[in-house]
């Protein structure tokens, strides 16, 4: 296409090329930290040098206030989801007030409470698409983009996924949170195969995990009995530097402390996962710290080595097969947590969703 040509058929049918890679971070139960994944994997790559945009669809608007943006006298993800044209969408977007403490192009679509009226039970196909058409005309400015869904599965998540290549699920080891996991995952396939067939998700990233818990000792080994491969790794421990980081409006990346660079850490890895996925050119997490300390590789590689626990179709991991009971954790301890035991609360079998 030429340069400056219009491209009005991005209001009709989704795109079948892009030259960005969209990852959604969504759970369907709030509370999990799912704000704070999108904030430490943003920081992650901003430290990477990607160009990035991170879309806050979240009415809550916890990212666009911990990437230190103004929302005054600008346009915002209401505005876009409204009118999805360019002068809009560019409107809307923020340089993120990380830019200085560190130099690096990183922006946002501003978030705001205004986008719960587009998140409605039902939501037309013209209205799911309707920020696939807003990234068409931004995406050639940027590497990476990651949307802070909204935690339903109403008009916004879908919206957000229809627009996505990938989708990296949050949750934390708790009952209520294993089985908002499993609706998420559901939801995923049902999207791949009815509405967008490049869907697919990244994993799903267990957040807030104390490894004393027995407790969360057992939720974590049902979500890998459960979901196998889809279950990534590291696990995100509890860590108030984190917090700390946020209430600051910085990235982690360069926060002081021991824990903040574990965390740092951590993303990278997570990161490394998206690239990988992804094909994106880029320096890995490795081989950062490798010329950190003094290492000639080159900056510029591409992350090609084959994901280990790559899953090629949802369907192979998300089934209707009941999984084996797991075994509950004997107690080493008087002090220690004790998982529930109460049957009535132990997770059900959803139902089959028939296919729209």
């Amino acid at each position: 296409m030429a340069a400056g040509e219009s491209t009005p058929f991005f209001s009709l049918v989704p795109v079948s090329f892009r030259l960005v890679h969209v990852l959604s971070v969504s759970s369907l139960k709030g509370g999990v930290g799912k704000a704070t994944v999108t904030l430490g994997l943003a920081s992650a790559a901003f430290s990477r040098g990607l160009r990035t945009l991170v879309v806050d669809l979240d009415p809550q608007s916890d990212v666009s206030t911990g990437m230190d943006v103004s929302p005054e006298g600008h346009s915002n993800i209401a505005d876009v989801l409204e009118s999805p044209k360019e002068k809009t969408v560019r409107d809307a977007i923020v340089s993120s007030g990380w830019t200085k403490h560190h130099e690096g192009n990183i922006d946002v679509l501003v978030g705001s409470p205004a986008a719960i009226n587009f998140d409605g039970p039902h939501p037309s196909i013209r209205e799911i698409w309707k920020l696939e058409e807003a990234l068409a005309s931004v995406e050639k400015d940027y590497d990476l983009v990651l949307i802070d869904c909204a935690p339903s599965l109403n008009a916004l998540t879908r919206t957000a996924w229809a627009a996505s290549d990938r989708v990296l699920v949050v949750t934390e080891p708790g009952l209520f949170a294993v089985a908002a996991a499993d609706r998420a995952l559901r939801a995923i396939e049902e999207i791949r195969r009815g509405i967008s067939p490049r869907l697919q998700p990244l994993g799903i990233v267990i957040n807030r995990a104390r490894t004393q818990s027995m407790e969360h000792q057992f939720r974590i080994r049902e979500l890998r009995e459960m979901f196998g491969p889809l279950v990534l790794s590291p696990q995100l421990p509890e860590r108030t530097s984190l917090q700390q980081a946020q209430g600051a409006a910085k990235p982690v990346h360069i926060w002081p402390g021991e824990t903040a660079q574990e965390m740092a850490g951590y993303f990278d890895q997570i990161l490394d996962r998206v690239l990988r996925s992804a094909g994106i050119e880029a320096p890995t997490a490795r081989l950062l710290a490798r010329m950190g300390d003094g290492g000639s590789e080159s900056a510029t590689v591409i992350a090609t080595e084959p994901l280990p626990t790559e899953v090629s179709d949802t369907a192979d991991v998300v089934t209707d097969r009941a999984p084996e009971p797991a075994e509950q954790p004997e107690a080493e301890a008087e002090t220690a947590e004790q998982p529930s035991a109460n049957p009535s609360t132990q997770r059900q079998q959803p139902k089959k969703k028939k296919r729209r």
